[in-house]
């Protein structure tokens, strides 16, 4: 099935590489040509603006960072919403309730249909293939795009048949892991600095109950390793943080722990830390604990 993908950075890439495995033909956009040329060596095709990959995809999929950035690709002068093929848009971003409505809204008026499928797991899992792909929608949308967005991972959750459903659900996941890795920073530097050996923590915890997201992935990859390149920066997170607890809020949820990480990961981005990745949030931890969990891969 021919298709077309808007960003191609450390979510996009991948997640276009893996449409690309299945054999779809992809036609990409991205302002990095840079970003793009891996798949363009594998003979995706380039368009030219947000508008002439919606001129020629019935499908497009959008992987951007910020709400700003899909605003733009959607509504700009050369956004999508004015292309003449794009039946169906599928969003693969964490932007929120309101955006997927006001976008939902605007792309219906044009006989376009909008499906919200987030996505849990970061780049090693896009890379990997072993995502967690959240969607909601019109099932017909959903079924017509499920071969494709199977390629991403095994598990596959319908979280409804309204847009904006499976944002809530990819919210509700991604403020767990913020919370986890924040924690998880906090105990591994009292552990490490009492003594034990940070493997020995590593096999305990996730043979235990402590163990999360970051116990199993981050700290093992990025951060036991000293390398701190997870793949996804702390303003990304941040602003899943900030959706998360807005959307709690608005709905009169009290979020005592989420705000706690949340002064957390803000203390890193006032500190200059935000385009950094996101276990970085060990070595504020590790500054003010005056030790340094010991590199042990």
């Amino acid at each position: 099935m021919d298709a077309g993908y808007l960003g191609t950075g450390n979510m996009g890439l991948p997640m276009a590489g893996k449409l690309i495995d299945g054999g779809h033909q992809l036609t990409l956009y991205d302002i990095s040509e840079t970003a793009m040329r891996p798949l363009l060596e594998r003979q995706a095709r380039r368009a030219t603006s947000p508008k002439n990959l919606a001129d020629t995809a019935e499908i497009v999929f959008v992987s951007l960072p910020t709400l700003a950035a899909f605003r733009e690709v959607a509504f700009g002068a050369e956004g999508l919403i004015n292309g003449s093929a794009m039946k169906i848009l599928v969003n693969t971003c964490t932007i929120g309730v309101p955006f997927v409505d006001e976008i939902t809204a605007a792309m219906a008026a044009r006989g376009i249909t909008v499906v919200d499928c987030p996505i849990s797991g970061g780049p090693p899992g896009a890379r990997a293939g072993t995502l967690s792909v959240m969607v909601s929608g019109k099932p017909e949308a959903i079924e017509r795009i499920r071969p494709m967005i199977s390629l991403w991972g095994p598990t596959l959750t319908v979280a409804g048949d309204k847009p904006g459903a499976a944002q809530v659900l990819k919210l509700t996941n991604n403020i767990l892991s913020a919370v986890a890795l924040a924690a998880t920073a906090e105990a591994f530097v009292m552990g490490a600095k009492s003594g034990l050996d940070p493997e020995v923590m590593v096999a305990a915890i996730n043979a235990g109950s402590g163990r999360n997201s970051a116990t199993e992935s981050k700290f093992p990859v990025a951060v036991l390793t000293r390398s701190f390149d997870f793949g996804a920066t702390t303003d990304i997170l941040m602003k899943d943080i900030d959706l998360a607890i807005q959307h709690g809020e608005a709905l009169g949820v009290p979020m005592w722990v989420c705000q706690a990480a949340r002064l957390v990961y803000k203390h890193a981005v006032f500190q200059g830390a935000g385009k950094d990745d996101l276990t970085n949030i060990v070595k504020f931890v590790e500054r003010a604990a005056g030790f340094e969990i010991p590199k042990t891969r």
